[in-house]
């Protein structure tokens, strides 16, 4: 937010959709109250650091960094906002003052504060836990508004893939060895997840249409979206038609990583320092673009999700449930989740950021890529642009990534392993399957030359050390792996 549009909130004031608190030296208590109350309603902006009348006091210096974090970790805290909303507070400095804005969208979840459930209007936020028809209408509200939570009782655990939902396990775990879904049963996870709900008007509970996008068999995700597609396209070439083409009819997280592929092997890598480290820029890129295109999609609207190669740029399109209309800035902008709980899975796999930093990352990202900044224009159809570096594209990184390693110069052998290191984060793979994520057909000796120097500098290790050739062998990240990836990531 700039400071400009904040000066003009503080002299609108306060509403249904606006709330200031002081918060000079420390978090207000009822500030999760009015966190939990924008998102059962209409969502809306937190300002820490104005009076009730918009005067600005601001906040101490010294609380500010003890302040942010304080927030961000309890709003990833089960305990006190359930289910858990990360949102990113943002200072914005006035006046000589600095202040806290946090954004908070509408959810498509009912939400509680201390086991409490609050709403809001015009005087502020109300606690409605026993009233039974406000609890009615609420649930209600988000069941119609949000197609994400509509439920399927007659899916069946078995029709969910159980090894997609492990995926995710190890995956969390392995970010976080406490993480409250590492050692949940499948049912147990669907339901912290919020993936698995009761409907509060007819008494069904199942499988939602978010946990059946996720983890359902490919007869299960068309029989719940029958129209369910996303094309990922190459026209460089052949204009009229396509160059090459992935028909991806599956769940959403193969969905990833099928079009995290087909951007492998059709994007160039060129080569990219942030201070001493090479960085992928158009892995960091995609992994957002790929993201929102599976996050924040209508899932009700038949219109084909899209990822559209072409010469010197790449476009996005899926359909959209627009809470606004035209461009999106970094600078200037709301943030809204279209499917909430299909974005948290993604959250805590760590394929996505947090809700506002994502297309902050990927406005900076993008212009020192393609050297203009990214386009994104909110309206029925989302639409995103990402231009890319002059020079060849289509065709050429497989090719590219295949001699690179033949040759092991630098730039390309840190580029596949930087790549190998990123899939390895999510769960142990086979040789094969490390092939496919790097574009390959098959294991080539370039391949097996880079899992050797990998082995040999402690980055991952066999997941059956004591039978190094079996045909079940897998590979894993070691702590050292863990930690070399870390010192990748690129800065929020």
């Amino acid at each position: 937010m700039t400071p400009q549009h904040l000066a003009q909130l503080l002299r609108e004031g306060e509403g249904l959709m606006v709330e200031f608190k002081r918060a000079r030296e420390g978090l207000n208590r009822d500030l999760y109250e009015t966190i939990c109350a924008f998102l059962n309603q209409r969502g809306g902006t937190l300002v820490l650091g104005a009076a009730d009348d918009g005067t600005v006091t601001g906040i101490s210096p010294e609380a500010l960094a003890q302040m942010r974090k304080d927030l961000a970790n309890t709003l990833h805290n089960p305990q006190k906002i359930n289910p858990p909303m990360p949102l990113v507070p943002e200072p914005v400095v006035l006046d000589g003052q600095t202040l806290l804005v946090l954004s908070v969208p509408e959810s498509s979840q009912v939400h509680s504060c201390n086991n409490r459930i609050f709403s809001r209007n015009e005087d502020g936020d109300f606690d409605i836990t026993g009233h039974g028809q406000l609890l009615a209408e609420l649930y209600l509200r988000k069941q119609v508004g949000y197609s994400e939570n509509r439920i399927f009782p007659h899916i069946r655990l078995s029709d969910l893939r159980s090894d997609l939902i492990e995926r995710v396990r190890r995956n969390v775990r392995l970010q976080r060895a406490a993480h409250p879904w590492a050692e949940l049963d499948d049912l147990d996870l669907l339901k912290s997840a919020r993936l698995y709900q009761r409907d509060y008007q007819t008494g069904a509970e199942g499988v939602s249409m978010a946990g059946a996008l996720l983890f359902g068999q490919d007869d299960v995700v068309l029989g719940v979206v029958p129209h369910h597609r996303t094309d990922a396209i190459v026209r460089v070439h052949d204009l009229d038609r396509y160059d090459d083409r992935d028909d991806i009819r599956t769940n959403l997280l193969e969905s990833y990583d099928r079009l995290m592929a087909f951007v492998s092997r059709h994007i160039a890598d060129p080569f990219h320092l942030l201070g001493n480290q090479r960085i992928s820029l158009r892995d960091l890129i995609f992994r957002e673009v790929v993201a929102n295109l599976l996050i924040h999609r209508e899932y009700l609207n038949p219109f084909p999700a899209k990822l559209i190669i072409q010469r010197d740029r790449v476009i996005t399109e899926n359909s959209n449930n627009p809470h606004g209309l035209g461009l999106l800035r970094p600078d200037d902008f709301a943030p809204s989740p279209k499917n909430p709980a299909i974005a948290r899975v993604f959250r805590e796999m760590q394929w996505a950021e947090e809700l506002g930093s994502g297309v902050r990352n990927l406005f900076k990202l993008a212009r020192a890529f393609g050297g203009q900044d990214p386009i994104m224009r909110e309206e029925a159809i989302f639409r995103v642009t990402v231009m890319l570096p002059p020079g060849p594209q289509a065709g050429a990184p497989a090719a590219q990534a295949e001699s690179g390693a033949e040759s092991g110069a630098e730039s390309g052998a840190e580029s596949l392993q930087q790549r190998l290191l990123v899939a390895l984060a999510a769960m142990p793979l086979s040789k094969a399957e490390l092939a496919r994520h790097l574009g390959l057909t098959t294991v080539s000796g370039a391949l097996n030359r880079l899992v050797r120097r990998m082995l040999d500098a402690g980055l991952i290790e066999y997941t059956l050390p004591t039978k190094p050739n079996s045909r079940l062998q897998q590979y894993r990240l070691t702590a050292a792996g863990r930690a070399h990836l870390n010192l990748q990531d690129y800065p929020p």
